[in-house]
This record gives structure tokens, C-alpha cells and sequence, in this order.
């Protein structure tokens, strides 16, 4: 630092600079694997160790984070470090993203649906006499709409029959489900 500049600072000075608590800058230093140099039992930072605290200061009000600049710089790190604006060290941070990525796959499966199950409706639907529409029937039967359609007025299938018996809200054809 040239132009009567000092070339030096204290921690103390760091902290008032960063207007940030005692512990952060530690953390910052750190992370950055600053060592501070020793006179006279007193620690202080060169120009370059500053500049170097000023690029991450900078980077984190951009919305940035320690982890990301370490990254970004290329600046190796050893020890894992906290990032004071998640609260997670690089090692935590690091497995919370694959844990991240592999929840999809540690999800319980959706249990198989039962292949049997639309026969209790269709038998539901011939006890209660309802009516049901095209789209309905379709799905119960794992058929399209249009294939329902080509049947005409009655067609048969899984040991019932269905016969067109009007019209539903919306305008769907109506069949009636009975035994067969």
C-alpha cells in the first residue's frame, strides 16, 4: 500500500472495517487460510491479506457465500469451513446438496395399484345402477375414449355390459354397467 497507506491491519481494525462480529472475520480468515503475521505479540494482515478479505467481502454483499468464492478463486482448503450466511461448513454443505440430489430416489414408492381394483367399482357401479360417462369408463377399463366410442350402443368387457343410456353434464355419452 503506497501513498501513505498503511500496509498492515489488526483484527480489530478488520472487524470495524467489515462492521462485522469478532468471530465472522476469523471464520473469513480461515476459510482463506490467512495467517497473520506476529510483531511484537500483536497479529496483523498484509495489503494482500486484505485485498484478498475484501474480493469475499465484496462477493458475500453480492449475495455470494464463502464456499462459492473458495470455489471461484481456485483457493485450496484443508479444514472445512463455516459459511456465516448458512451456518453450514463446506463438508455439511457439501452433503446437504447430495442429499438433496438423491431424495427423489430415498422417497418411499407409491404402492402398486391394485390390477383388480376397477372390477369392484365396475360391480359398485351395477349395484347402484349409476351411470357412467365415456371417460370413465375409459379409465376404468384402461381404454381410450374413442375405442369406447367405436363399440356403438353396447359393447362387452371383463364380465359386464355396457349400454348407452343417454347423456352426462358436459355433454359425455352415459353408459349403464350391468352383469353380463
Amino acid at each position: 500500500m503506497g501513498n501513505g497507506e498503511i500496509d498492515r491491519l489488526t483484527i480489530s481494525q478488520l472487524i470495524e472495517r467489515y462492521r462485522l462480529a469478532r468471530s465472522a472475520v476469523y471464520k473469513r480468515i480461515e476459510a482463506l487460510g490467512i495467517e497473520a503475521k506476529k510483531i511484537g505479540g500483536k497479529a496483523f494482515y498484509s495489503n494482500d491479506q486484505v485485498k484478498l478479505l475484501d474480493e469475499l467481502h465484496d462477493f458475500i454483499q453480492r449475495g455470494g457465500n464463502t464456499a462459492q468464492f473458495i470455489e471461484m478463486r481456485g483457493i485450496p482448503s484443508e479444514e472445512p469451513f463455516s459459511d456465516e450466511s448458512t451456518g453450514l461448513t463446506t463438508g455439511q454443505s457439501d452433503l446437504l446438496n447430495l442429499m438433496n440430489r438423491m431424495l427423489p430416489w430415498l422417497k418411499p414408492s407409491e404402492p402398486e395399484p391394485d390390477p383388480l381394483a376397477y372390477f369392484e367399482k365396475l360391480e359398485q357401479a351395477c349395484r347402484n345402477q349409476w351411470l357412467l360417462s365415456t371417460s370413465e369408463v375409459a379409465n376404468l377399463l384402461g381404454m381410450s375414449v374413442t375405442e369406447i366410442q367405436r363399440y356403438g350402443d353396447r359393447f362387452y368387457e371383463a364380465g359386464f355390459a355396457f349400454t348407452r343410456s343417454g347423456y352426462r353434464a358436459g355433454g359425455e355419452l352415459a353408459w349403464k354397467v350391468s352383469k353380463r
